[in-house]
């Protein structure tokens, strides 16, 4: 059964992956593509549906992001949002121009209820702006439906062509009614299905795997988070002993994770699989040596697993496929999914080992969200304590030591995230933030123990709540468990004599500490 398949066009926006998610929710499956993909790439990928993202340009700029009008002559329903729109617009003979009142953030929302895309939806709610353009005038053919205050084409459409501009982000939470806007539209306007799911993917998957695998081996590198298990897992399913899994410890991981890794995925665990594991910890302690930057320690810690990992493989021998646990996250921040700026580097997105004798690259979970992983993990039937593991980043503990990283660093970020896991579980509070850890600051200062002078670290405690890890706002975790946290840490955790809570939010900030 051919996949039915909605495409989101990148012309820059900061939202893109939110948008691809969006309609993941609606159950279409969703790709996203820079704004300089082919035209014949399209018409042969023949969508059910085109949504054009915002971007920071001005569309009628000569060296703005732009497109061929052809795109609105294909007779695939095409939805631009923000810079999406008014493109749309511009092309098609209608007047973008600067606005004299610049709307961002929330602004009232008048739409009318006859037009598809706002069916369903209350004639008056709020919604997102972000914009420095406006239309002033819809092109020939299209229709006006929705308005705010400062914005007097707020949406229009041309319901014959299938053609539909919104200014404002249905995509981003504040937007009330913005899920049901994009449902209206892949689901209404594209009549697409809505029938991709879980299980067809896993199901899908094991089969696609089987086919290409056949009786061939398979080396898998295994590093014990949500996305490395789960590939492991579903490969396990689809083919038993003939894959290898490779669990490298580089030593930056959470405390005692190494073991709890092996316990779940070596002999002893579950899974018809070959699993060794490689002891590295010194080998990147003395990498690390003096380095300082994130994206250097990044990169070494990339480039040193690769490294190990073709050591070992060449003990193995020959293989037929590497298996990764890239995610589509990984794909697209990477520069590699659209037109967005590669905001970090990911080991495991074009980091390829150049001895690895294997003929094929397998990512069962390339096309997948970390929601959508997780949900794969439960079809899988992995335990929920796996699944629902807290993210991880690829480096581990070296993103969140600020600074050079030291055994001893390493040491004392590990009890001090242990600490704050156990408190923060203890209250219940685990399954309700998206993401939490600590992380040591490269800050010393004095302080006061008992009755001695002290000069020590000050831990950074860090917790978001997000649904997409696209936009992120600090979790308001209560102040007696914070002030638990705080007081365990400092009393057993050596070297350690201040505690803070960082409240930034997502953006300016990122999620992890580094």
């Amino acid at each position: 059964m051919k996949r039915e398949l909605v495409i989101v066009m990148d012309f820059g926006g900061q939202y893109n992956q939110l948008i691809a998610r969006r309609v993941r929710e609606c159950n279409v499956y969703c790709e996203i593509y820079s704004y300089k993909i082919d035209i014949e790439k399209i018409k042969e990928m023949n969508p059910k549906g085109i949504i054009l993202t915002g971007g920071p340009s001005s569309c009628y700029e000569e060296d703005s992001a732009t497109y061929s009008k052809e795109l609105f002559e294909l007779g695939i329903p095409v939805l631009g949002l923000c810079y999406g729109a008014q493109l749309m617009q511009h092309l098609l003979g209608g007047k973008v121009e600067r606005a004299s009142v610049r709307e961002y953030g929330k602004s009232e929302l008048t739409v009318d209820n006859s037009s598809v895309i706002f069916s369903n939806v209350k004639t008056k709610s709020t919604c997102w702006m972000s914009h420095f353009d406006y239309i002033s005038q819809a092109a020939p053919g299209f229709t006006i439906t929705a308005t705010t205050p400062d914005c007097p084409v707020a949406a229009c459409e041309n319901k014959e062509k299938d053609l539909y501009a919104i200014q404002f982000h249905p995509e981003v939470l504040h937007t009330e009614e913005g899920t049901k806007m994009l449902s209206n539209f892949v689901l209404n306007v594209c009549h697409c299905a809505g029938d991709w799911r879980m299980d067809s993917f896993v199901e899908e998957q094991i089969k696609a795997i089987r086919e290409k695998v056949g009786d061939g081996k398979v080396l898998c590198a295994l590093s014990g988070g949500v996305d490395s298990s789960v590939a492991a897992v579903l490969l396990s399913k689809a083919i038993g002993n003939q894959l290898t899994c490779v669990f490298v410890d580089h030593g930056l991981l959470r405390k005692n994770e190494g073991d709890e890794v092996e316990a779940v995925f070596g002999p002893n665990g579950n899974y018809e699989l070959n699993f060794i594991r490689v002891n590295a910890q010194q080998r990147y302690y003395d990498k690390l040596k003096g380095v300082t930057e994130p994206e250097n320690k990044r990169k070494i810690i990339g480039e040193e697993f690769i490294r190990v990992f073709e050591e070992e493989a060449k003990k193995i021998g020959a293989v037929d496929f590497l298996v990764q646990g890239t995610i589509y996250p990984d794909v697209v921040e990477s520069g590699l999914g659209g037109e967005s700026a590669v905001i970090k580097s990911h080991h495991n997105v074009g980091g390829l080992p150049d001895h690895v004798d294997f003929r094929e690259i397998i990512e069962p979970l390339r096309d997948l969200f970390k929601d959508e992983v997780r949900k794969v993990g439960l079809e899988l039937g992995i335990p929920e304590y796996l699944v629902f593991r807290q993210p991880f980043p690829g480096p581990g503990l070296g993103i969140r030591i600020i600074g050079e990283v030291t055994e001893e660093k390493v040491r004392i970020v590990q009890d001090a995230d242990a600490i704050y896991r156990e408190e923060i579980a203890k209250a219940g509070l685990d399954r309700t933030i998206g993401q939490y850890f600590a992380a040591l600051t490269n800050m010393r200062s004095v302080g006061v123990m008992g009755d001695e002078r002290t000069y020590d670290y000050a831990v950074a405690l860090r917790a978001v709540n997000t649904i997409d890890f696209m936009t992120a706002e600090a979790a308001q975790i209560p102040y007696d468990v914070l002030n638990k946290v705080m007081s365990r840490i400092i009393n057993e955790v050596r070297g350690v004599n201040r505690v803070f809570y960082d409240i930034t939010s997502k953006p300016p900030g990122t999620i992890e500490f580094e």
